[in-house]
């Protein structure tokens, strides 16, 4: 095990399911014998506002929050939501992102207009970039509820924790009813 603390930023919108997400990201790595601190904010996610929740793992972890330009990897479940977490990201981080637009109310009035080529923008200044239909995955899984899964999924990828440790935590995350669905939405979300 690595001394270096790493840092996972999850971002999106209210009702995507980051903070299960985060909840289930940093029981994975507690199962996988790290220190993990988690962090997360919520303040108006119940009207589509943005939440964020930091993981931070490694041998001992001191604070919950990452610096700027201290993230190792941006889980993004909404495009729009990249972009206001770049600061945030070391310079070789990785991004994943959920092919997803979600208008904030701005846009919705006219106000503003939601932003174009965010991924082509993204990827002028990051070199791992990963884009992925999560809301497709997840339709394809049965469960429209599963994005957070699937989005689960292909950061695992990027993660050197066993398979075993994700399904048995996820066995334990979701009710049995529901269970085939979120773990066929992680290995597809893996293999996206």
């Amino acid at each position: 095990m690595s001394n270096a603390t790493k840092s996972i930023l999850l971002a999106g919108v209210g009702g995507q399911g980051i903070l299960r997400a985060s909840d289930i990201l940093s029981q994975v790595m507690i199962e996988a014998g790290y220190d993990v601190k988690k962090s997360e904010v919520h303040g108006m996610a119940q009207r589509g506002g943005c939440v964020t929740s930091h993981v931070r793992y490694g041998k001992k972890v001191y604070s919950p929050i990452a610096k700027k330009e201290d993230v190792d990897i941006l889980l993004s479940f909404e495009k729009l939501e990249t972009l206001r977490y770049l600061n945030f990201m070391k310079p070789d981080g990785t991004i994943i992102i959920n092919n997803t637009e979600i208008y904030p109310p701005s846009v919705n009035l006219g106000e503003s207009k939601y932003p174009r080529n965010v991924v082509e923008e993204v990827t002028r200044h990051f070199n791992d970039v990963r884009v992925i239909n999560a809301s497709d995955i997840a339709n394809q899984a049965g469960n429209m509820r599963t994005v957070n899964t699937a989005m689960l999924g292909a950061l695992s990828v990027k993660l050197n924790i066993g398979i075993k440790i994700w399904e048995d935590v996820l066995h334990i995350a979701f009710p049995e009813n529901v269970f085939k669905e979120n773990l066929d939405a992680f290995n597809l979300g893996r293999n996206a």
